[in-house]
């Protein structure tokens, strides 16, 4: 089954492509962090596209860290039977750990360190570890539900950062059009100071 909006099929993905995608996440979620158009800032990277949107940097801060617990996560599931998976909801981390607050270049190579260190871990689960499972929240998950959701994330995010940057730069492009023309009303009609 594929997610509707990104269109991965993570549910069947096989192990080797898996490691393959999470290895990769480091490079991918660094271009649209150092690529700023002439004239932007990092401002644009904090900008949320919606009050209830997260921006780019969230985004990336948030999938930096469900690397980071999924790596946990399956190293405690593969040494012991059937562990509790704790960790924060995705709000509770994304305040206590003030993403939109965050360092944009500690974000993005914190994405690359823990997905490196995710990897390695899933290179090595042996063949009979894959089904080992761990509970989060009352539910049963797998150490190969637990990549293949690690990807499904980091994949999924990367559509949400490319949508909000453009949202955000279409609406600061909007601004500075209104901008000017109220600039060359006010120059038309010089009266309309008074």
């Amino acid at each position: 089954m594929s997610c509707p909006e990104c269109g991965l099929d993570y549910e069947n993905m096989p192990v080797e492509e898996a490691v393959a995608a999470i290895r990769d996440f480091g490079r991918r979620y660094r271009a649209p962090l150092t690529r700023l158009l002439p004239g932007e800032d990092e401002a644009v990277l904090r900008a949320r596209p919606a009050p209830d949107t997260w921006s780019a940097l969230e985004y990336t801060c948030h999938v930096r860290d469900i690397f980071g617990f999924s790596e946990v996560w399956i190293r405690q599931t593969l040494a012991d039977d059937r562990p509790e998976l704790k960790g924060p909801t995705n709000d509770e981390a994304a305040r206590t750990s003030m993403y939109s607050e965050a360092d944009v270049m500690a974000a993005a190579e914190g994405v690359e360190t823990r997905a490196s260190a995710l990897a390695a871990t899933l290179e090595r689960v042996p063949a009979d570890g894959w089904d080992r499972v761990g509970i989060r929240d009352g539910e049963e998950r797998s150490v190969i539900f637990t990549a293949r959701r690690a990807v499904h994330e980091g994949n999924h995010h990367l559509l949400d950062i490319g949508r909000g940057l453009r949202a955000v730069r279409a609406a600061a492009k909007e601004a500075e059009a209104d901008a000017a023309d109220a600039r060359q009303s006010g120059a038309a009609d010089p009266g309309a100071a008074d």
